[in-house]
């Protein structure tokens, strides 16, 4: 019976030794596994640390290269409104410069008509020098787009004629129409440029 008890006990306290070694590789076995996830944890983390910094400054370039165009964009546009008013200036200071040219050689015509008026007594010649020199006027003009208005035996019309005196028509068809021009109306390109100023008859 001793004996009996006596291998019970040594089969316990063997039990026991096996458990506790059990035990201690379960533990062993937790803190590898511990170590080992939080080895990954920790080279995930860099990971998405590098990550993350490589993203922003990604971002910083696309946003420095942006910032670049947008100045060389605000640059170029205050350049070509700059240019463009310096040009539209020099537009309008010279719009007239073929038309004048044009007409120079009118003026100089004028000057000979002058010194000829001075020099001659001949009134045929004199006249014939003057009407060459309207009709050469009147020729310019026309080549840039000026006609005259005709204006004579029209209705009134405000739009376009400025009554300066009313007179008796001389016929009852002449009642509310142009009789006379004092000062014609001219067209630019078809566009009205200036009234004709006019007599009509009432």
């Amino acid at each position: 019976m001793f004996f009996k008890k006596k291998k019970i006990m040594a089969n316990n306290t063997n039990a026991g030794n096996e458990n506790a070694d059990n035990m201690a590789q379960n533990e062993e076995m937790d803190e590898a596994l511990s170590n080992v996830l939080n080895a990954d944890d920790s080279r995930n983390g860099g990971e998405l640390s590098e990550s993350n910094d490589e993203e922003v400054e990604k971002l910083q370039a696309e946003i420095a290269e942006l910032k670049d165009k947008h100045l060389r964009l605000v640059a170029e546009f205050d350049n070509f409104r700059r240019r463009n008013a310096k040009e539209r200036m020099e537009l309008v200071q010279t719009a007239n410069k073929d038309t004048i040219e044009s007409l120079l050689v009118v003026l100089d015509d004028m000057d000979r008509a002058g010194r000829q008026l001075e020099n001659t007594t001949d009134l045929t010649v004199l006249k014939e020098g003057i009407s060459l020199v309207f009709n050469k006027l009147r020729n310019i003009m026309q080549q840039k787009g000026v006609r005259v208005m005709e204006a004579v035996n029209d209705e009134f019309n405000p739009d376009l004629h400025e009554a300066i005196t009313e007179i008796p028509a001389p016929s009852e068809k002449m009642k509310g129409k142009v009789i006379d021009v004092v000062e014609p109306g001219y067209y630019l390109n078809d566009k009205l440029i200036r009234h004709a100023k006019v007599v009509v008859g009432k």
